[in-house]
């Protein structure tokens, strides 16, 4: 399993950033993901998932409004459309999947927001 984020980078307050997750060494259509973020001194935290036919989203309130997930199972790719960026969700996001008991991450991608 591999997968590899981008998309990250520095954001005045209000701005937009779209994350992107590829996902490879694995049948990426058969399995709900997840995106993570941790902020410097905080504990890793749940921002939304997907279900694998993308039926099914589901965000923190933290995000709820503002963050959009989605995936294209043709391209092995998960999304995280952030919109409205605030300075505390400045933090390194991570995608994630969870494959036969095994949670596997990303290295992630640095999402700063400047006030």
């Amino acid at each position: 399993v591999q997968l590899v984020e981008s998309g990250g980078g520095l954001v005045q307050a209000g701005g937009s950033l779209r994350l992107s997750c590829a996902a490879s060494g694995f049948t990426f259509s058969s399995y709900a993901m997840s995106w993570y973020r941790q902020a410097p001194g905080k504990e890793r935290e749940l921002v939304a998932s997907i279900s694998s036919n993308s039926g099914v989203t589901t965000y923190d309130d933290s995000a709820k409004g503002r963050f959009t997930i989605s995936r294209d199972n043709a391209k092995n790719t998960l999304y995280l459309q952030m919109n409205s960026l605030k300075p505390e969700d400045t933090a390194v996001y991570y995608c994630y999947v969870r494959k036969f008991g095994i949670n596997y991450w990303g290295k992630g991608t640095l999402v700063t927001v400047s006030s």
